[in-house]
Protein backbone atom coordinates (compact mmCIF):
# COMPACT_ATOMS: atom_id res chain seq x y z
CA UNK A 1 0.00 0.00 0.00
CA UNK A 2 0.98 3.51 -1.08
CA UNK A 3 1.95 5.76 2.29
CA UNK A 4 -0.64 8.21 1.06
CA UNK A 5 -3.69 5.75 -0.45
CA UNK A 6 -6.83 7.41 0.58
CA UNK A 7 -5.72 11.05 1.30
CA UNK A 8 -7.20 13.68 -0.90
CA UNK A 9 -4.30 16.30 -1.43
CA UNK A 10 -5.47 19.84 -2.88
CA UNK A 11 -2.45 21.54 -4.49
CA UNK A 12 -2.89 25.25 -5.30
CA UNK A 13 -0.81 26.43 -8.66
CA UNK A 14 -0.54 22.90 -9.71
CA UNK A 15 -0.31 23.21 -13.50
CA UNK A 16 3.73 23.66 -14.20
CA UNK A 17 6.36 23.69 -12.04
CA UNK A 18 6.76 23.05 -8.87
CA UNK A 19 3.34 22.12 -8.08
CA UNK A 20 3.30 20.11 -11.03
CA UNK A 21 6.21 18.37 -9.96
CA UNK A 22 4.63 17.81 -6.17
CA UNK A 23 1.41 16.87 -7.85
CA UNK A 24 2.82 13.92 -9.85
CA UNK A 25 4.70 13.08 -6.89
CA UNK A 26 1.82 12.81 -4.14
CA UNK A 27 -0.08 11.40 -6.62
CA UNK A 28 2.62 8.44 -7.28
CA UNK A 29 2.50 7.66 -3.32
CA UNK A 30 -1.47 7.39 -3.99
CA UNK A 31 -3.16 10.50 -3.17
CA UNK A 32 -5.75 11.28 -4.93
CA UNK A 33 -5.48 15.11 -6.02
CA UNK A 34 -7.29 18.13 -6.84
CA UNK A 35 -5.53 20.89 -8.56
CA UNK A 36 -6.37 24.63 -8.43
CA UNK A 37 -5.27 27.41 -10.68
CA UNK A 38 -6.02 30.53 -12.44
CA UNK A 39 -4.91 28.63 -16.15
CA UNK A 40 -8.28 25.85 -17.00
CA UNK A 41 -5.93 24.35 -19.62
CA UNK A 42 -2.56 23.34 -17.70
CA UNK A 43 -4.31 21.87 -14.46
CA UNK A 44 -6.94 20.28 -16.41
CA UNK A 45 -4.15 18.26 -18.51
CA UNK A 46 -2.16 17.07 -15.56
CA UNK A 47 -5.39 16.30 -13.52
CA UNK A 48 -6.67 13.92 -16.49
CA UNK A 49 -3.07 12.38 -16.77
CA UNK A 50 -2.84 11.68 -12.85
CA UNK A 51 -6.40 10.48 -12.87
CA UNK A 52 -7.34 13.64 -10.49
CA UNK A 53 -9.94 16.53 -10.99
CA UNK A 54 -9.00 20.20 -11.76
CA UNK A 55 -10.85 23.55 -10.01
CA UNK A 56 -10.01 26.80 -11.59
CA UNK A 57 -10.05 29.80 -9.07
CA UNK A 58 -8.21 32.77 -8.71
CA UNK A 59 -6.86 31.88 -5.01
CA UNK A 60 -6.75 35.38 -4.03
CA UNK A 61 -10.46 35.68 -3.99
CA UNK A 62 -12.33 33.93 -0.98
CA UNK A 63 -15.38 33.54 -2.75
CA UNK A 64 -13.63 31.49 -5.60
CA UNK A 65 -11.41 29.68 -3.09
CA UNK A 66 -14.45 28.22 -1.14
CA UNK A 67 -15.99 27.27 -4.27
CA UNK A 68 -13.20 25.38 -4.97
CA UNK A 69 -12.48 23.53 -1.87
CA UNK A 70 -16.86 22.45 -2.61
CA UNK A 71 -15.86 21.29 -6.00
CA UNK A 72 -12.57 19.64 -4.49
CA UNK A 73 -14.65 17.88 -1.68
CA UNK A 74 -17.49 17.00 -4.46
CA UNK A 75 -14.71 15.14 -6.22
CA UNK A 76 -12.42 13.19 -3.62
CA UNK A 77 -13.84 13.51 -0.44
CA UNK A 78 -12.35 15.70 2.50
CA UNK A 79 -9.02 17.49 1.99
CA UNK A 80 -6.58 15.76 4.02
CA UNK A 81 -3.65 17.10 2.42
CA UNK A 82 -2.80 21.27 1.25
CA UNK A 83 -0.07 22.48 -0.45
CA UNK A 84 -0.30 26.19 -1.31
CA UNK A 85 2.14 26.49 -3.78
CA UNK A 86 0.57 29.11 -5.87
CA UNK A 87 2.82 32.23 -5.88
CA UNK A 88 4.71 34.83 -7.95
CA UNK A 89 7.32 37.25 -8.07
CA UNK A 90 8.04 40.82 -9.69
CA UNK A 91 11.45 42.35 -8.79
CA UNK A 92 11.15 46.12 -8.70
CA UNK A 93 13.53 48.60 -6.83
CA UNK A 94 11.75 49.79 -3.92
CA UNK A 95 11.63 53.18 -4.49
CA UNK A 96 9.30 52.77 -7.47
CA UNK A 97 6.98 49.65 -6.18
CA UNK A 98 3.44 51.25 -6.23
CA UNK A 99 0.47 50.02 -3.95
CA UNK A 100 -1.02 48.06 -6.81
CA UNK A 101 2.08 45.84 -7.09
CA UNK A 102 2.54 45.88 -3.57
CA UNK A 103 -1.11 44.58 -3.08
CA UNK A 104 -0.29 41.61 -6.49
CA UNK A 105 2.88 40.36 -4.23
CA UNK A 106 0.95 40.10 -0.88
CA UNK A 107 -2.34 38.94 -2.55
CA UNK A 108 -1.37 35.92 -3.78
CA UNK A 109 1.65 34.97 -1.96
CA UNK A 110 -0.03 35.78 1.50
CA UNK A 111 -3.29 36.63 0.94
CA UNK A 112 -3.96 33.12 -0.70
CA UNK A 113 -2.39 31.18 1.91
CA UNK A 114 -4.50 32.47 4.39
CA UNK A 115 -7.42 31.97 1.84
CA UNK A 116 -6.36 28.05 1.57
CA UNK A 117 -5.66 27.23 4.48
CA UNK A 118 -9.10 28.87 6.52
CA UNK A 119 -11.34 27.56 3.80
CA UNK A 120 -9.63 23.95 4.23
CA UNK A 121 -8.53 23.94 7.98
CA UNK A 122 -12.37 21.91 8.88
CA UNK A 123 -11.36 19.24 6.69
CA UNK A 124 -7.48 18.77 7.86
CA UNK A 125 -8.99 18.98 11.81
CA UNK A 126 -10.95 16.21 11.27
CA UNK A 127 -8.15 14.19 9.38
CA UNK A 128 -6.01 11.39 10.60
CA UNK A 129 -3.09 12.65 9.95
CA UNK A 130 -3.49 16.38 8.00
CA UNK A 131 -0.64 18.31 6.13
CA UNK A 132 -0.49 22.31 5.55
CA UNK A 133 2.67 22.34 3.59
CA UNK A 134 3.65 25.88 2.05
CA UNK A 135 5.98 26.23 -0.95
CA UNK A 136 7.59 29.65 0.82
CA UNK A 137 11.28 30.61 -0.54
CA UNK A 138 14.41 31.30 0.69
CA UNK A 139 13.04 34.88 0.20
CA UNK A 140 11.00 33.55 3.50
CA UNK A 141 14.56 33.16 5.06
CA UNK A 142 16.48 35.97 3.92
CA UNK A 143 16.18 39.31 2.26
CA UNK A 144 16.91 40.15 -1.59
CA UNK A 145 17.25 43.20 -3.53
CA UNK A 146 14.98 44.58 -5.65
CA UNK A 147 12.20 41.58 -4.28
CA UNK A 148 10.95 44.08 -1.58
CA UNK A 149 7.19 43.37 -1.50
CA UNK A 150 8.05 39.39 -2.82
CA UNK A 151 10.17 39.12 0.54
CA UNK A 152 7.68 40.77 2.68
CA UNK A 153 4.97 38.67 1.75
CA UNK A 154 7.37 35.03 1.75
CA UNK A 155 8.20 36.41 5.24
CA UNK A 156 4.39 36.48 6.04
CA UNK A 157 3.75 33.06 4.90
CA UNK A 158 6.93 31.90 7.77
CA UNK A 159 4.76 33.98 10.70
CA UNK A 160 1.85 32.29 9.70
CA UNK A 161 3.17 28.86 9.61
CA UNK A 162 5.04 29.12 12.64
CA UNK A 163 2.07 30.85 14.53
CA UNK A 164 -0.62 28.13 13.18
CA UNK A 165 1.67 24.74 13.90
CA UNK A 166 1.44 25.97 17.58
CA UNK A 167 -1.94 27.20 17.19
CA UNK A 168 -2.57 22.73 16.01
CA UNK A 169 -0.21 21.29 18.01
CA UNK A 170 -2.87 19.55 20.05
CA UNK A 171 -4.38 18.19 16.79
CA UNK A 172 -3.39 15.63 14.36
CA UNK A 173 -2.63 18.79 12.18
CA UNK A 174 1.30 19.46 10.87
CA UNK A 175 1.91 23.20 9.23
CA UNK A 176 5.71 23.50 7.60
CA UNK A 177 6.87 25.53 4.90
CA UNK A 178 9.21 24.75 2.04
CA UNK A 179 11.88 27.52 1.29
CA UNK A 180 13.44 26.72 -2.36
CA UNK A 181 16.25 28.32 -3.75
CA UNK A 182 16.16 29.40 -7.13
CA UNK A 183 14.35 26.82 -8.73
CA UNK A 184 14.76 25.74 -12.65
CA UNK A 185 10.98 26.79 -13.72
CA UNK A 186 9.52 29.59 -15.49
CA UNK A 187 9.26 32.38 -12.87
CA UNK A 188 13.36 32.17 -12.88
CA UNK A 189 13.54 31.88 -16.70
CA UNK A 190 11.62 35.25 -16.59
CA UNK A 191 13.76 36.83 -13.65
CA UNK A 192 16.66 35.87 -16.28
CA UNK A 193 15.52 37.32 -19.07
CA UNK A 194 14.25 40.42 -16.89
CA UNK A 195 18.11 40.72 -15.84
CA UNK A 196 19.58 40.02 -19.17
CA UNK A 197 17.35 43.19 -21.06
CA UNK A 198 18.49 45.66 -18.10
CA UNK A 199 21.65 44.52 -18.20
CA UNK A 200 22.64 43.80 -21.79
CA UNK A 201 24.08 40.37 -20.64
CA UNK A 202 22.62 37.15 -22.71
CA UNK A 203 19.70 35.04 -20.58
CA UNK A 204 21.96 32.11 -19.73
CA UNK A 205 24.95 34.44 -18.39
CA UNK A 206 22.06 35.84 -16.46
CA UNK A 207 20.65 32.11 -15.53
CA UNK A 208 24.48 31.51 -14.33
CA UNK A 209 23.90 34.31 -12.11
CA UNK A 210 21.32 33.11 -10.45
CA UNK A 211 22.32 29.93 -9.96
CA UNK A 212 25.51 31.47 -8.29
CA UNK A 213 23.28 32.05 -5.36
CA UNK A 214 23.29 28.40 -4.82
CA UNK A 215 26.87 27.10 -3.07
CA UNK A 216 26.35 24.54 -4.82
CA UNK A 217 26.33 26.30 -8.09
CA UNK A 218 23.11 25.11 -9.65
CA UNK A 219 19.23 25.99 -9.55
CA UNK A 220 17.24 23.71 -7.47
CA UNK A 221 14.88 20.96 -9.44
CA UNK A 222 11.17 21.08 -8.77
CA UNK A 223 11.50 17.57 -8.33
CA UNK A 224 13.59 18.07 -5.06
CA UNK A 225 11.16 20.22 -3.79
CA UNK A 226 8.47 18.08 -4.23
CA UNK A 227 10.51 15.24 -2.71
CA UNK A 228 10.63 17.27 0.82
CA UNK A 229 6.80 18.10 0.42
CA UNK A 230 6.04 14.70 0.23
CA UNK A 231 8.54 13.63 3.34
CA UNK A 232 6.26 16.41 5.54
CA UNK A 233 3.43 14.71 4.40
CA UNK A 234 3.60 11.31 5.24
CA UNK A 235 2.15 9.60 8.07
CA UNK A 236 5.35 9.44 9.50
CA UNK A 237 6.11 12.90 9.81
CA UNK A 238 3.73 13.81 12.44
CA UNK A 239 5.94 15.34 15.26
CA UNK A 240 7.48 17.90 12.73
CA UNK A 241 5.52 21.02 12.51
CA UNK A 242 6.51 24.89 12.41
CA UNK A 243 9.40 24.24 10.37
CA UNK A 244 10.84 26.02 7.13
CA UNK A 245 12.95 23.63 5.11
CA UNK A 246 15.36 25.08 3.11
CA UNK A 247 15.89 23.23 -0.31
CA UNK A 248 19.04 25.45 -1.65
CA UNK A 249 22.39 23.77 -1.35
CA UNK A 250 23.36 25.73 1.50
CA UNK A 251 22.46 28.93 0.77
CA UNK A 252 20.62 29.32 3.94
CA UNK A 253 21.89 27.57 6.85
Amino acid sequence: MRPLEGHHAVVTGGGSGIGAAIARTLAAQGARLTLVGRRAGPIEALAHALHGAAATADVTDRAQVDAALAQARAANGPVTILINNAGAAESTPFAKIDAAGWRRMMAINLDAVFHCTQAALPDLRAAAAGRIVTVASTAALKGYAYTAAYAAAKHGVLGLTRSLALELAGTSVTVNAVCPGFTDTAIVAEAAANIARLSGRTPDAARAELARFNPQGRLITPEEVAASVLWLCLPDSGSITGQAIAIAGGEVM
